[in-house]
């Protein structure tokens, strides 16, 4: 697990390669294994592969979403905050478990911020992409995983490098 956890890096650059369905659906059922509080489950995902959504899904934030347009895969997490007070933490868990499934099976991801996010026009972010997906108004949307074969290399994390002065034992 420290290996995988050393080597993955946010990827923002993809092949232009489709992702394999076996590969989806184990992403997938990561997703659907990702504990919550309470086993609420408050998450939905839906997962995007037309490009002409990707495309459109790019342009939910001012800055650092065009990343998805070269995305094969994009699965946006959203979630219903009157199933569980704490939404917020399940879909962060969500996500963090498919992109360390992604790269387990050879795929890079990276992680677009959507809640508190604005568009160009300033229009929230959230409701730019409600629009394109029928995301329905009682739901909020965390986070867009952007998912593919990178095209890009990035060095592992050296545990060298670790901030080891960020841990405290026993009292801060």
């Amino acid at each position: 697990m420290l290996d995988l956890l050393k080597t993955r890096r946010s990827i923002r650059r993809y092949q232009d390669k489709a992702i394999e369905q076996d590969k989806i659906d184990s992403i997938l059922k990561a997703a659907l294994l990702a504990p919550s509080s309470r086993s609420r489950r408050p998450w939905d995902y839906i997962v995007v592969t037309e490009k002409a959504t990707l495309q459109k899904l790019s342009e939910c934030r001012e800055t650092s979403s065009a990343l998805i347009a070269g995305a094969p895969l994009a699965i946006v997490i959203a979630a219903n905050p009157k199933v569980c007070d704490v939404w917020i933490e399940d879909c962060s868990i969500a996500a963090i478990l498919m992109q360390l499934s992604a790269h387990s099976l050879g795929l890079g991801s990276c992680w677009v911020q959507v809640r508190e996010r604005f568009t160009k026009e300033q229009d929230k972010a959230e409701n730019h992409i409600k629009k394109i997906l029928g995301i329905p108004d009682d739901y909020h949307v965390e986070c867009i995983i952007a998912v593919g074969y990178p095209a890009e290399n990035k060095e592992p994390y050296q545990e060298s490098d670790l901030p080891y002065h960020k841990l405290h034992l026993g009292k801060f």
